[in-house]
Parts: structure tokens; sequence; C-alpha cells
């Protein structure tokens, strides 16, 4: 059982808000977690992504060298981390499958990244200390309460950048939650450029799980879109 779960989502590094380590180290220090996930996109792969690629932007060696650099930071700030796989972070099997090449082929996440105690995995589902389950996913459904109901426990998800909100629902039995956690984006970076004009923007923060309630942790910006320095 854990008492307090910091859940990450969508760094998309290199292509992360310039502060968002320094408010994860402040999370960190005020918080103590004692289990920490990232529920998807922790890099981009902007450059072999689906879509249209930018051609102002990194080259998939360049980026990935960057996105190093950037894993060797949070890799200090965290040394033992449990990764959730996503759209993006797994970019590089999608692509070796769609041209026929074999996994055998390939380095597995840490080997190419470089991290030592990481952990990767497909979902994730933990007994909170209150007792009841809690299931992690990158982005099932954009309401994350059907997947709370799907899954019959407590849900957190990542994947939808604008979403940062905390559902709740019953049955005779038990009370249930459902958070959406945001992003960490840089949404001004060339890699984001897609959502410009969106009417909505993305909200930049976390969540945490303390005794089995959730909290949502915006990391709020001022004018200039610098981190104000503190956890509200």
């Amino acid at each position: 059982m854990y008492k307090s779960i910091l859940v990450i989502s969508d760094l998309h590094i290199p292509y992360h808000h310039k502060d968002s380590f320094a408010f994860l180290k402040a999370i960190k220090k005020e918080f103590k977690p004692d289990y920490i996930v990232n529920i998807g996109d922790l890099l981009d792969f902007h450059a072999i992504n689906m879509h249209m690629h930018d051609p102002d932007l990194y080259s998939a060696g360049h980026e990935l060298k960057a996105s190093r650099r950037y894993i060797k930071e949070l890799e200090s700030i965290f040394p033992k981390m449990v990764e959730v796989d996503s759209n993006h972070s797994s970019l590089v099997y999608r692509r070796a499958l769609k041209y026929g090449m074999s996994r055998e082929f390939l380095k597995d996440y840490g080997e190419f990244l470089g991290t030592k105690k990481w952990k990767w995995i497909d979902d994730l589902t933990l007994t909170m200390s209150n007792g009841q389950r809690c299931f992690f996913t990158h982005g099932r459904s954009a309401d994350i309460l059907k997947v709370s109901q799907t899954m019959g426990m407590s849900a957190v998800q990542g994947h939808y950048h604008t979403k940062f909100v905390i559902s709740w629902w019953a049955n005779p039995d038990n009370l249930f939650f459902g958070m959406n956690v945001g992003c960490l984006i840089n949404q001004k970076s060339l890699a984001m450029s897609y959502a410009k004009n969106f009417r909505t923007r993305f909200i930049v923060g976390c969540g945490i799980i303390l005794g089995g309630i959730p909290r949502l942790l915006p990391l709020v910006l001022d004018k200039k879109g610098d981190w104000i320095g503190k956890i509200v």
C-alpha cells in the first residue's frame, strides 16, 4: 500500500516546460512521495512521429541526444520511477513494426536512454493506503469517469493536455475518483505548434494521491510564462 503516489504525465522531452524539473523537485521535497509513476509521453519523438514533422526542429538523432541529457537530470530527481507505455513513447517500436523489423533488433527503453532503475510497463494498478485500488493508464477515454467505471476502481490518466480535473462517482459500496493530470509541456515550442489555434490551452501540472485522496498540483505561470516558484 502506498501513502503518497506522485503522478506525472506528458513531459514530451525535450519539449517540456523549462521549469518542470524545478517544480517536480519542490513537490518531492514537500510531499515525499513513496511511489512515482509517469503515465506516458515522457519523450516526444517528434522527428519520427506519424504526423507532420517540422523540418526546423531536431533530427531524430539530435532529439535523442538532447532527450538523454534531460532524462539524466530527471533520473537524478527520481532514481526509481515507473513508466507507463503511451502513444509517443512507443513510437520507436511502432515505427519498427510498421516496416517489419523484429523487436530482436531493438534496445529496450532503459538501455537506449541510459536509465538504471526505471521500470517500463503497459498499465499499472496499485493499492492505495486506504485499501482501495487505483488504475493508471496513459489515455483510454476523454471521459476519465468512463475509465474508472469500466475498471471498477479509481483511475488516473494523462494524454489529454487540456484536461486537469478530478471527478467522483459511487456505487453502493465505495466512492471512486477519476483524475486527469494535464501535462508538463512547453506549449510555445514548435513541436506543439499544431495546437496554436486551439481555443482551449494546455494545463501544466501533475497529480498526487495522499492517503487515497487525489489532488491536482498546477504549475502556475506568471505573465512571462515562468513558474511562480511555489506549490499552490
